[in-house]
């Protein structure tokens, strides 16, 4: 919790406003873009996946969605910059000028993964677990209604179970509406609003790290916020310092988390078959890596993308990373593929390790 609420805001805020400006920003406009194509391509990909193996449960539809279209766009981004950075014969320039730029751009990343996962993969895996309880072999029954003009509905009643071989008719009067009544424009805002609140988390959406994103944008990209605290004689440097010391936990707490969350699927019981954990590493560590080096390579031919080697990396890094973490917090919340998500981690995770690192070099070769 101290890292999700207050190291991991306090790091992305204080490296976005170090390093984003009004001019940046104009040049940044293609990551929202690029992690838009590796969520909708991992859902591609992972619905050809469900349809080959017809081995794979209907209860863990969700959960191979999630897993191939969420990756993993902050936590492991802010591992792995700083350790690329400090290579020797790095194609990204000054270790301290790429560290600084590396950790902005992965702020960024994290906040823009954040809201496609709990605007896109929440409701992806909330959808397929309603869909799960109602096939289960629940107590539910249908009663049969009878509508006065030859219309039949079905009523559901949980509370109270009926016999099968009794069909309950009841008769219910038709009621009409003839008079068409206008509804006010704010009364369909209303509704409008109403319907995406619940269709959308918004808490989960506006996550700490992504107000921190904000903050970062505003104090970046307004001069009077930025000379107020950005600088060696700014008046205000005390909280810019302040927020970077809580932030200096962040990257060690994360790799410690990341490491005991992995232990729950080495200790779990519950199998996956083997077709759909080979789906989704094939998805994620070989069609989307090879798909985004296709399209950030255009990209940089048609001069949509700036030339910066360390903006290209982290942006074709983007295809080639796990599963996004908070995938089995999501399970966790609608009770719905935990364990299994464990089992899938460990294999995913275990198998990052070479993934990451040879797609990193191959990445690096092309921008050397």
């Amino acid at each position: 919790m101290l890292l999700y609420r207050k190291k991991n805001p306090c790091l992305v805020s204080t490296y976005l406003a170090k390093t984003i400006t009004m001019e940046s920003m104009a040049k940044l406009w293609f990551m929202p873009v690029n992690v838009l194509f590796t969520f909708i391509f991992g859902l591609i990909f992972c619905w050809i996946l469900i349809k080959v193996t017809a081995g794979a449960p209907t209860k863990l539809r969700g959960l191979i969605l999630g897993c191939c279209s969420a990756g993993n766009l902050g936590n492991i981004f802010l591992i792995i910059i700083p350790a690329l950075c400090k290579e020797k014969g790095s194609p990204f320039g000054a270790p301290d000028v790429c560290q600084t730029y590396g950790l902005a751009y992965s702020s960024l990343s994290l906040a823009i993964g954040a809201v496609f996962l709990w605007t896109g993969a929440y409701n992806i895996i909330r959808a397929n677990s309603e869909v799960t309880e109602g096939d289960g072999n629940s107590p539910t029954t249908q009663t049969k209604a009878l509508v006065s003009g030859s219309t039949t509905g079905v009523v559901t009643e949980e509370n109270y179970p009926i016999s099968r071989d009794h069909v309950v008719e009841c008769a219910l009067p038709l009621i009409s509406n003839t008079t068409k009544t206008k509804v006010p424009l704010s009364e369909r805002a209303k509704r409008i609003t109403s319907s995406v609140s619940s269709a959308v988390d918004l808490k989960k959406l506006f996550a700490p790290s992504t107000i921190s994103v904000i903050v970062g944008f505003i104090i970046g990209g307004t001069p009077l916020f930025r000379n107020a605290m950005i600088g060696e004689s700014a008046p205000l440097r005390v909280l810019r310092e302040s927020a970077e010391l809580i932030g200096g936990g962040a990257i060690p707490s994360v790799t410690l988390i990341m490491g005991g969350n992995l232990i729950t699927g080495l200790r779990g019981a519950a199998s996956v078959p083997r077709s759909v954990i080979a789906g989704v590493v094939a998805v994620r560590y070989i069609l989307l890596p090879l798909l985004g080096t296709v399209l950030v390579k255009a990209a940089v031919r048609f001069g949509i993308i700036q030339p910066d080697p360390l903006y290209q990396f982290i942006l074709l890094l983007q295809y080639a990373v796990p599963p996004a973490m908070n995938i089995g917090t999501i399970t966790q919340l609608f009770g719905v593929g935990e364990s299994e998500c464990s089992v899938i981690f460990v294999w995913v995770y275990a198998l990052a390790s070479v993934a990451v690192t040879v797609w990193s070099a191959f990445f690096m070769w092309t921008l050397s």
